[in-house]
Parts: C-alpha cells; structure tokens; sequence
C-alpha cells in the first residue's frame, strides 16, 4: 500500500493509496492545494475546512462543465454520425438507381446494336 504526505493550507495529511497511485494523488492534491491558496488570497485564512469546501466546490464545477461539455460533444457525435449513415443510405440509394439506368441503357444499346446488325443483312 502506498502513501503520500499532503500539504493543505498549512496543515499536513497523511494518506494511503494504492501502490503506483502516489504521484497521480499527489497531483490532485497540489491541484486542489492551489484552489485552496487562490481561496486563502481572495477571502482571508477562513478556517482549513471552509477552505478546502470552497476549492472542492471549484472543482467540483469544472468538472460539471467539462461533464456538460463531454455531453454535448457525445450528442454532436450520435447526431454526425446519424446524419453520415443517413448519407451513407442515400448514396447507396442514388448508386443503386444509377446501376438500374446503366442497366437500362445497356440494354436498350444491345437492342439497337442487334436491331442495326439485323437490318444490314
């Protein structure tokens, strides 16, 4: 089991992680830590539990706005790829009615190829 010591506000911590996870908790502290300084800067030495509230409810709403944007970049996703099927389709479509006219016209070409080879005799 690992751990890591941390570092808020002036006050130390001691936590435990899993093995290999120390420096990833280390970062979301010190991610966390600068919140907690920015916070101490704009409101004065409030108390460590206010502190720490108030830089968890900052990155709280980050993340709810990157979760908001993920969403909205999923949905743009689902509606690229609807509209690139629904493309995709129609191509097929439009590629199936030429074949039929290609068809068609071969057709037509043989019966005239055979009408004109017939009449020349």
């Amino acid at each position: 089991m690992g751990q890591v010591v941390v570092t808020l506000n002036g006050r130390t911590y001691r936590l435990e992680c899993n093995e290999g996870e120390e420096a990833h908790l280390l970062g979301l502290s010190e991610y966390i830590g600068a919140h907690v300084d920015d916070m101490r800067r704009k409101f004065g030495q409030v108390g460590d539990d206010r502190l720490i509230l108030m830089a968890s409810l900052l990155v709280t709403d980050e993340l709810w706005a990157m979760r908001t944007e993920l969403d909205d970049l999923r949905a743009q996703l689902a509606d690229a790829r609807r509209d690139k099927s629904e493309s995709d389709e129609n191509a097929r479509s439009v590629e199936a009615q030429l074949f039929a006219k290609f068809g068609e016209a071969a057709a037509r070409l043989e019966g005239l190829n055979a009408r004109f080879a017939g009449g020349g005799r």
